[in-house]
């Protein structure tokens, strides 16, 4: 690789990407310096497994940067095949836990392959749009799209992971968009989702995942109606927000955070630590480095010298934006819960090595979105 590329590393990106790995450092060292989870173990050894998966991350971050990512479209469908056939196996072999049956065990270690197949699904869909860029918008090659996208879409959603599968949708509707969809497409595909989503609540949810539907409905129309066992997890992450104050509680010193009072505090709700201990202004200064790279990834899919780039960097952009989302809406009670992790701050190996190196993609398209003259 020619050493003149390194100049336009986008150095935002880069420095975002830091401060919120740091951001995740201190609020998964706390989160975990007395939690315990429910079978009564320390879940201590998360932390110190974390800051290795962050170094493994970090090597798949440069090595992405440094690969040309223009020869990836020859990968692309390989690899496609290969993560559909790795998702029907898990849904024969795979591990269950917490009622999803999504990892597959490697020795004493188990990987998630929904998580890489968010980046080979963005793969997969912009090879694909690159093949009709004369004709992206046509319904024809639209359809073949949402086809692509939606084979990977059920076969996570049937582990049950809703929120993987909602966050290949956003990776899917960002890339057709891209790619040309127009406004007539969109409502048809805003139409057509009321009368799934009624088919879905009737014959395709688990009951948990009702419950967790009809309770966010409740906290917002009728709190005093709301099951408090099932609202549990919401309400407690909202008092510890809530008493985090303007400052916060100051860092190991929250009382919700502290106690053990939220659950699963190290991944969905890793959002209501930071809020306790670091206050409105840490939350704030959160989001807005969030923000910084959300911005800054649709800016070096302006700048991509082709299509494949574009489109690449805006998959990677639903797929942070998506999980971004989620993850604060639920825990400030504006979105179901659905168990999704946000970028780099909360735990998880494969999210946290998917998602640095998605951001390495994006560098190599940056640092390659110019000619450079000999």
């Amino acid at each position: 690789m020619d050493t003149r590329r390194w100049r336009d590393v986008d150095w935002a990106i880069i420095g975002s990407v830091v401060v919120l790995l740091v951001f995740g450092g201190l609020a998964l060292h706390s989160a975990t310096l007395n939690a315990v989870a429910g079978n009564g173990l320390p879940l201590r050894p998360i932390f110190e497994r974390q800051l290795i998966y962050i170094v493994v991350g970090l090597i798949a971050m440069v090595a992405m940067m440094v690969f040309d990512y223009r020869l990836l479209s020859s990968f692309a469908r390989p690899l496609y095949i290969g993560i559909v056939c790795l998702l029907a196996a898990v849904l024969v072999i795979g591990r269950v836990s917490e009622g999803a049956r999504s990892w597959i065990a490697i020795g004493e270690r188990t990987f998630q392959p929904a998580e890489l197949s968010k980046l080979v699904l963005i793969l997969a869909l912009a090879t694909y749009w690159q093949r009709y860029a004369d004709r992206g918008g046509s319904w024809s090659v639209q359809a073949g799209g949402l086809v692509i996208a939606a084979v990977p879409m059920v076969l996570v959603f049937v582990q049950p992971d809703l929120g993987t599968a909602l966050v290949m949708a956003s990776i899917w509707l960002a890339i057709a968009w891209g790619g040309g969809m127009h406004l007539s497409q969109l409502g048809l595909l805003f139409a057509a989702f009321i009368p799934f989503a009624w088919v879905a609540w009737h014959y395709v949810l688990d009951d948990y995942q009702q419950v967790r539907l009809s309770t966010f409905y409740y906290l917002l129309t009728n709190p005093a109606a709301v099951d408090f066992n099932a609202a549990y997890n919401v309400i407690q992450a909202l008092n510890a927000i809530s008493a985090g104050g303007l400052t916060g509680a100051g860092l190991t010193r929250g009382l919700f955070s502290q106690g053990n009072y939220v659950p699963v505090q190290h991944t969905d709700f890793i959002f209501a630590v930071v809020g306790e201990e670091l206050g409105f202004i840490g939350g704030i200064v959160l989001i807005v480095f969030l923000a910084i790279l959300l911005w800054q990834t649709i800016t070096v899919a302006a700048k991509a010298r082709d299509q494949f780039g574009r489109l690449i960097a805006l998959g990677v952009f639903g797929m942070l934006f998506s999980h971004t989302l989620i993850n604060l809406g639920m825990n400030m009670s504006l979105l179901p819960v659905t168990g999704l992790p946000l970028p780099f701050v909360s735990a998880g190996g494969s999210f946290m090595v998917t998602t640095l190196a998605a951001v390495g993609l994006v560098q190599s398209i940056h640092m390659r979105h110019r000619q450079i003259a000999f």
